[in-house]
C-alpha cells in the first residue's frame, strides 16, 4: 500500500507540470493580453470600455511611445521569454507562492481566501442537503422498487436534474424574490448584518442562503440518488442477503447491518472529492444572479481580464487538490471493503 501512495504520488509531479505547460501555452497564443487591456483601460479613461479590451489584440499598443510601452511589459514580466517565464512560474507554485494579481494588486492566495468564505457556504450547504436527501431516498426506491412511490420519485428526480440550475435561480428570484418577495434579491447578509445580535444573524444568513442553495441542490442529489438505489438493489439480490432473511432478521437489520455497507462502497468512496469540493466549488451562473462574489465569478473575472496570475494559481491549486482528493478517494476503497488490494 505505502508503494501504490508513494508511486501515485510521485505521478501527481507530470501531471501537474503538463496540466500548467498547456495552459501556459495556449495563454501565449490568445490575444489581447494583459498589457493590452492596461492600455486600452488607460485609452478609455475612469470608468471607460475596459470590458472591451478583450478583443483589441496586439493592435491596441498602436500609437503608444515604445519605451512606455517596453516599461508596461516590464510590469507584467512580458520582457521575458515565454520559457523563461514558465519556469520561474514552476519555481513560484514549488513554494505555493501563487503570484499576484495583475489588476487588483493583491496575492492570488489572498484572493480566493478572499472569495472563499461565498463558495464555502454554496457547496457545503449543498453538498450535506444532496446527500441527506439522496441516500435516504435511494434506500427507499430500492426498498420499494418497481411501486408507484419508485416511479413517481424517479420522475420528480429526472425533471429537476434536467432544469439547468441558473434557470431554476431565475424562476425562483422572481417568484420568491420579486413578486411574493419573501426571500432577498442579492448577497448573503442584509446591510445591516453588523448591527444584528447572533440569532438574528443566523436567521438573515440562512434567509439570503436559501433560494441559490435550492437552485444548486435539485439537480446535485439526483445522480446519488439513482447510484444509491441500484447499488441497493444489486446486493438486495445477493445470495448473503437471501440467507439473512432465512435466518429471521427483520427488514431494518438486513438493510443496515448487511445491506448498507456493501451497498454504499460507491457512495463512500466519492465522499472525499464531493466534500473536499464543496470548499472550492464555484458555480459562476449562481454566483452572479445572485450577486454573490465566490470563486465562480472571481475565475470568470480574471479569464475574462487576462489576470494570468489568477488563472495559472488557482489552476495550480485546484488541479492539486483534485489530485489529492483522488487518492484518498480510491483509498477509501480499502477502508469500506478490505478485500480491495492495489498490488
Amino acid at each position: 500500500m505505502l508503494a501504490y501512495i508513494v508511486k501515485r504520488l510521485l505521478l501527481m509531479i507530470p501531471t501537474l507540470f503538463g496540466v500548467l505547460l498547456l495552459t501556459f501555452a495556449v495563454i501565449q497564443f490568445v490575444p489581447g493580453g494583459p498589457v493590452e487591456q492596461y492600455l486600452a483601460e488607460a485609452k478609455a479613461g475612469p470608468g471607460g470600455g475596459g470590458a472591451e479590451a478583450g478583443g483589441l489584440s496586439y493592435r491596441g499598443a498602436q500609437g503608444v511611445n515604445p519605451q512606455r510601452l517596453e516599461q508596461i511589459k516590464a510590469l507584467y514580466g512580458f520582457d521575458k521569454p515565454a520559457h523563461e517565464r514558465f519556469f520561474q512560474m514552476l519555481v513560484q507554485f514549488a513554494s505555493f507562492d501563487l503570484g499576484k494579481s495583475f489588476f487588483q494588486n493583491k496575492a492570488v492566495s489572498d484572493l480566493i481566501i478572499e472569495k472563499l468564505p461565498v463558495s464555502i457556504s454554496l457547496g457545503l450547504w449543498t453538498f450535506f442537503i444532496s446527500y441527506l436527501v439522496a441516500v435516504p431516498l435511494g434506500v427507499a426506491k430500492a426498498v420499494r422498487a418497481g411501486s408507484r412511490f419508485d416511479t413517481v420519485t424517479t420522475l420528480l428526480v429526472l425533471a429537476g436534474y434536467a432544469i439547468p440550475g441558473f434557470v431554476l435561480g431565475v424562476v425562483l428570484l422572481v417568484v420568491f424574490g420579486g413578486q411574493l418577495q419573501w426571500f432577498p434579491l442579492r448577497g448573503l447578509t442584509s446591510s445591516n448584518w453588523e448591527e444584528l445580535s447572533w440569532g438574528a444573524r443566523i436567521v438573515d444568513y440562512l434567509w439570503h442562503i436559501c433560494l441559490p442553495v435550492t437552485a444548486m441542490v435539485l439537480g446535485s442529489f439526483a445522480v446519488t440518488a439513482i447510484l444509491t438505489k441500484n447499488a441497493f438493489l444489486e446486493e438486495i439480490r445477493k445470495q448473503y442477503v437471501i440467507t439473512a432473511r432465512a435466518k429471521g432478521l427483520s427488514q431494518r437489520q438486513v438493510l443496515y447491518k448487511h445491506v448498507f455497507r456493501n451497498a454504499l462502497l460507491p457512495i463512500v468512496t466519492g465522499f472525499p472529492a464531493a466534500f473536499v469540493g464543496a470548499f472550492f466549488t464555484g458555480s459562476l451562473l449562481i454566483e452572479t444572479l445572485f450577486s454573490l462574489d465566490g470563486l465562480g465569478l472571481l475565475s470568470y473575472e480574471s479569464v475574462i481580464r487576462r489576470d494570468y496570475p489568477v488563472v495559472l494559481g488557482t489552476l495550480y491549486l485546484f488541479t492539486l487538490i483534485g489530485l489529492v482528493t483522488k487518492l484518498i478517494s480510491d483509498l477509501c476503497y480499502v477502508w469500506v471493503d478490505p478485500r480491495v488490494r492495489f498490488d
